[in-house]
């Protein structure tokens, strides 16, 4: 038996002796097997001395081992046909078994290492598993307006001031709601500086005093005496017509109605002809609010915490390391003007009908002259500083092919009173949609691509502060990641318009959830109830200062929508007061909240849903080229000014070739970029991802590199405030043409040169990979 299987394992490789491993793979589920065959034979025990070593040397000229040892007789051959037949045998086995299956891949090199479970399936089956049209249907089929009575009834609350017991209440309310829903949620907190009024803030014109608890925050305090000087609503142009009247504007106490501008611009714009303090009053006409009620708000702009360690160390930062104790007083960055809300119309203006002074523009209505250095008044504000907690809570729907990619929805919480229009609709309106969305992944199989983030904000009346913080603390990982945001405040302050503020780039999807969503109980969609022919002509305004989407654009880059049902040019009168209530709500909206809430729910829904379900983010890059070609136009005409009239200002060096030519750029790199998303391979999900990068880095890209955060946060060179802006090029060559003093021509040079350089910048991040754009763009 000994020789047969010395016969086979000779026949096999050559050797008596020896290991033979067949690789028996077979990629089942991931594992790999093998299988190891062991021949060995007790030759060594027959064959002794030299016999090993002959055999094994492959040379020697000697016969075989087995032709010497065995012989060809009948026997002998019948061991070899039996060994024959046996090798036969195991050769069919061994093949069958290592032959694949037909359903079964061919083994690979990497099948040796079990490779890990990836997170999610592959990409179409991942992402829209249902199609737009099915997830449309779903979020308004989940969406009621039966369903707000309940939600408004469950966040409303008569006192949530920020940092307050009631705002801390909603603030767990937001974060259980969040996890009921199957999200993951979190908090953080901020201990920020804000101001309370100490006593009552006060007022003296003429012998007669009056008090007010309505105060204004982070307004200088102290008591100002100076002439009044009545300025209409405080406007950048208002200041302008009293500055071409030659009214000295330096030490006044400037009279301005509320209305139109933010109270914060108003302050601003005072600050900037150095008025010594700004007194604000509702007027009849614009107002019914009764002459008792006290205004409140802030008049932070820029920086909204007004403290030494604003923009550059956030709240949360000084909070952990103790950063006022370590400083002490911290000073405080104040507007050089006073600034207070005053109410009692009525009890005063017979008195202020007196002022003296050159006359008023026909247009400004009830007060007919300007007022005079005569005209004196004191305003007394006794503001204190305070340091308070807040904090945002958070809930997030995670995406299952970009999980690090996400659109943020936000909403303000706190309010100065009951704050219903404030801050209840918009809490609720977030989390009916977190609730709606999370049950359309949970249970009728959709799949966003991307993430959806939940943000209930605190400390939105003292200038979004609770947003602001968030983003300063995180902005280099939200600046890559976050690639849009929607804002839910005042959503509904009216019935018979419809508004919106955006990004650029959300037109396109403005325009598709305008032409979807049905306006309140009619059959007609928003477009055709409000649009008219032209939406961007009727329903567009410029976003708010105030508006928490405002620092997400221009701050961090991140494209913004923020949008109000409202009762067309009429302001909604009970913001900063304490009848901010359902009862005045439902007046102006004509009972109709529940049904204007369902809307404004299915149509922010509608934008963030579309944002996180198709392959490629619908953010159009191209609506920035109309902006860009009619702002170098404006450029053009008022440089050509500029050189005819005041030639000696302009040197020659300086052409407007430099702007055409980076506006050419940005053109040419978006023309391609299209292309790119037309001509791309949808089942790529690398390509997708690069496509989609390059389109969240235009918004950042237009955010100038050559000013301060600090000194300049709203950077955006279209959409910002500041030096560095297109409004700030433009106004400065106004003012070279008419020689105005304030005019610069060195130094319009440079924000010329460096606003050319952030387009151009922008233009070749659009275009692509370095390597891909050999000078075209």
């Amino acid at each position: 038996m000994n020789q047969k299987v010395s016969s086979v394992s000779i026949l096999f490789n050559g050797e008596p002796h020896s290991y033979t491993r067949f690789s028996l793979i077979q990629n089942m589920e991931g594992d790999n097997s093998q299988v190891e065959m062991k021949l060995s034979s007790d030759m060594d025990e027959e064959v002794g001395g030299n016999g090993t070593a002959e055999h094994l040397n492959h040379n020697s000229n000697r016969k075989p081992y087995v032709a010497q040892k065995l012989g060809r007789t009948p026997k002998n051959l019948c061991f070899m046909a039996a060994a024959t037949l046996l090798i036969f045998i195991i050769g069919c086995l061994i093949g069958y078994l290592v032959h694949p299956k037909k359903d079964i891949a061919q083994p690979t090199c990497t099948n040796s290492v079990t490779a890990p479970v990836p997170p999610f399936v592959d990409e179409r089956g991942s992402a829209p598993v249902l199609d737009w049209d099915d997830v449309k249907k779903l979020l308004n089929q989940k969406i009621t307006a039966s369903n707000f009575e309940r939600v408004f009834s469950e966040f409303s609350s008569s006192n949530h001031q920020a940092g307050s017991p009631g705002d801390e209440d909603l603030a767990n309310k937001v974060h259980r709601k969040f996890k009921e829903y199957g999200m993951k949620t979190w908090y953080d907190e901020y201990f920020v500086k804000v101001q309370v009024l100490q006593g009552s803030n006060k007022v003296t014109f003429k012998g007669q005093m009056m008090e007010t608890q309505g105060f204004l925050s982070y307004s200088a305090s102290g008591p100002v005496t100076g002439g009044v000087l009545y300025a209409y609503f405080g406007r950048e142009g208002d200041f302008s017509d009293l500055h071409n009247k030659n009214v000295d504007m330096s030490g006044r106490v400037v009279l301005v109605k509320a209305g139109m501008i933010s109270f914060a611009e108003k302050v601003a714009n005072a600050a900037k002809v150095n008025a010594s303090a700004v007194l604000i009053y509702a007027d009849p006409d614009d107002y019914s609010i009764g002459e008792t009620t006290a205004l409140y708000g802030h008049v932070s702009v820029d920086k909204p915490l007004l403290d030494s360690l604003q923009y550059g160390v956030v709240a949360f930062i000084v909070c952990k390391f103790n950063i006022l104790k370590i400083l002490g007083d911290c000073h405080i960055i104040h507007h050089t003007a006073l600034a207070l809300c005053y109410i009692h119309y009525t009890n005063i203006i017979s008195k202020w009908m007196q002022l003296q002074g050159p006359e008023a523009p026909s247009r400004w209505g009830s007060l007919s002259r300007l007022g005079s250095e005569d005209d004196v008044i004191t305003v007394e504000v006794n503001n204190i500083l305070v340091e308070r907690k807040i904090s945002n809570v958070f809930g997030v729907i995670k995406g299952y092919v970009d999980a690090d990619r996400y659109v943020v929805i936000g909403a303000q919480r706190d309010a100065w009173g009951a704050g219903f229009a404030k801050s209840t609709v918009g809490t609720s309106i977030l989390m009916e949609l977190a609730r709606s969305i999370s049950q359309m992944v949970e249970n009728d199989g959709f799949k966003p691509r991307r993430s959806i983030v939940f943000a209930s904000w605190s400390g939105g009346e003292y200038g979004s502060i609770g947003a602001t913080e968030w983003l300063e603390g995180y902005l280099s990982s939200l600046s890559m990641k976050a690639f849009s945001y929607i804002d839910l405040d005042g959503a509904v302050t009216g019935r018979r318009a419809f508004k919106v503020s955006a990004s650029p780039l959300m037109y396109t999807l403005i325009d598709g959830a305008l032409n979807e969503v049905t306006a309140p109980n009619t059959a007609a969609t928003l477009f055709a109830q409000y649009g008219k022919n032209n939406w961007e002509s009727f329903l567009l305004e410029n976003m708010k200062q105030e508006s928490a989407a405002y620092p997400f654009l221009t701050f961090a880059g991140i494209p913004s929508l923020s949008f109000r049902f409202s009762n067309g040019n009429l302001d909604y009168q009970y913001f900063g007061t304490n009848l901010d209530t359902r009862e005045k709500l439902n007046i102006a909206t004509s009972n109709e909240v529940p049904q204007l809430a369902q809307t404004a729910a299915q149509f922010a829904g509608q934008i963030a849903l579309r944002l996180v379900h198709d392959y490629i983010l619908r953010l159009d890059v191209q609506k920035y080229n109309k902006i860009i070609h009619t702002k170098v136009a404006q450029i053009n005409r008022k440089v050509a000014d500029v050189q005819r009239l005041q030639p000696q200002l302009w040197p020659k060096a300086l052409t407007m070739q430099w702007l055409m030519s980076a506006y050419g750029s940005y053109s040419r790199a978006s023309r391609n970029l299209e292309s790119d998303k037309r001509n791309s391979d949808l089942e790529d999900i690398e390509m997708c991802r690069i496509i989609n990068d390059r389109i969240m880095m235009v918004e950042r890209n237009l955010l100038s590199p050559y000013v301060s955060p600090y000194e300049s946060p709203f950077r955006h060179i279209f959409l910002g405030s500041g030096s560095h802006t297109v409004a700030a090029l433009l106004n400065h060559l106004d003012a070279l043409k008419t020689q105005n003093p304030e005019a610069d021509a060195n130094q319009f040079h440079n924000q010329f040169a460096l606003f050319t350089w952030t387009l151009q910048g922008c233009a070749n991040s659009l275009a692509g990979n370095i390597w891909s754009l050999d000078n075209e763009i």
